[in-house]
C-alpha cells in the first residue's frame, strides 16, 4: 500500500478515485478546496487533510491532481506552495487532468530537475464509472514508471491503457476528445435541421440507433429529445477547453484543423449564449436558439 496525495478530490471525477484509493488500502491525503461537503465522507472514512500543496507532497509517495487544465496543475505543482515546494527525491506526480501537451513538457523537465516523476494520467468515462471504479485511463511514462503505477491505477480504472511515452497520455486524450466533440456538436446540429426541414429527429434517432453511426454520446445527445439535458455529466465549458488545446496542439504541428476549429467555435457560441456551465447536451439549446427548432420539451 502507498502514501497518495490527492488535489481535486472534491471534483466530479476526482472524489470517486479518491474514494476507491482509500477503500483499497491505500493511505490517502487530500488537500481540501472550497467544497468540503465533497470530501466530509473521505475523511470520515480514514483520508487525512493536508493545508497544501507542498504540505501534501511532503508525506505522499505518489501524487494524483484531477483539476480543470493546465494553469491549475501548473499552479499546483510548481506554484509558491505547490507540490514541488514540498516534494522529496522519487515522489510520483500524476496528472489525470486534461492538460496541454506542452505545457506538460515543461513542468515534467522541471520535475525531473528536483528528482520528482511526473506522469500524464488523463481519464474517460463519466463520474458515475469513477464512483464505481470504472474509468478509463491512458498513461504516458516510460515502462518502468509505468509498472510501478498501474496496481495503483487499478483502483479506479477497469482499463489501464499504456499508449506511449512521457506526454503520450495528454495528446491521445486530446485526440479522444476532439472526436467525442466532434459527435455531440454534430448530432445538435443534425437535430435542429432535421426539426426545421419538418422531420421527427426521434425518427432520426430510430434509424442511427440500428446502425453503423450509433455510439453511447449519440445517445447521450438523444436524451435531450425527452427533455434530459444530463446525459451527459461534462461542463460543456471543459469540453470548450479541451478542444481548443487540441487546436493549439495542431497548430504547433502546422496541421491544419478545419473540423476542430468548427467544434471548438460552435462551443464556444453555446458558452456565448449562456449554456458554458450546463453538461454538454446543452449544445441542443443553442441550437434551439439559434435556428428557432423546438427540440427539447418544455
Amino acid at each position: 500500500m502507498s502514501q497518495i496525495g490527492f488535489i481535486g478530490a472534491s471534483g466530479l471525477m476526482g472524489h470517486g478515485m479518491a474514494k476507491n484509493l482509500l477503500a483499497k488500502g491505500h493511505a490517502l491525503t487530500v488537500t481540501v478546496h472550497r467544497n468540503r461537503e465533497r470530501l466530509a465522507d473521505l475523511l470520515a472514512a480514514g483520508a487525512s487533510e493536508a493545508s497544501s500543496p507542498a504540505a501534501l507532497a511532503s508525506r505522499s509517495e505518489i501524487v494524483f491532481l484531477c483539476v480543470t487544465g493546465s494553469p491549475q496543475v501548473e499552479a499546483a505543482v510548481a506554484g509558491p506552495d505547490g507540490l514541488l515546494a514540498g516534494a522529496k527525491a522519487g515522489l510520483l506526480i500524476v496528472d489525470c487532468s486534461t492538460s496541454e501537451p506542452d505545457s506538460t513538457t515543461r513542468l515534467r523537465e522541471r520535475c525531473a530537475a528536483a528528482g520528482v516523476v511526473l506522469v500524464d494520467a488523463p481519464l474517460a468515462r463519466t463520474p458515475v464509472e469513477a464512483e464505481l471504479g470504472k474509468l478509463n485511463v491512458m498513461v504516458g511514462a516510460d515502462d518502468a514508471v509505468f509498472a510501478r503505477l498501474e496496481p495503483v491505477l487499478r483502483c479506479f480504472a477497469e482499463n489501464v491503457f499504456h499508449v506511449g511515452g512521457p506526454g503520450a497520455g495528454h495528446v491521445i486524450k486530446l485526440l479522444n476528445n476532439f472526436i467525442a466533440q466532434a459527435i455531440c456538436t454534430a448530432t445538435a446540429e443534425a437535430f435542429a435541421v432535421g426539426q426545421r426541414a419538418g422531420i421527427d429527429p426521434k425518427k432520426l434517432v430510430e434509424l442511427v440507433s440500428a446502425g453503423a453511426v450509433n455510439s453511447g454520446l449519440f445517445q447521450a445527445m438523444a436524451k435531450t429529445l425527452s427533455g434530459d439535458l444530463a446525459g451527459l455529466k461534462f461542463e460543456l465549458d471543459n469540453a470548450r477547453k479541451d478542444i481548443r488545446y487540441y487546436t493549439h496542439l495542431a497548430e504547433g504541428l502546422a496541421i491544419p484543423t478545419i473540423v476542430g476549429e468548427a467544434v471548438h467555435q460552435s462551443l464556444a457560441l453555446a458558452t456565448a449564449l449562456g449554456h458554458g456551465k450546463k453538461f454538454v447536451p446543452s449544445l441542443v439549446e443553442a441550437q434551439e436558439q439559434l435556428t428557432g427548432a423546438r427540440l427539447v420539451p418544455r
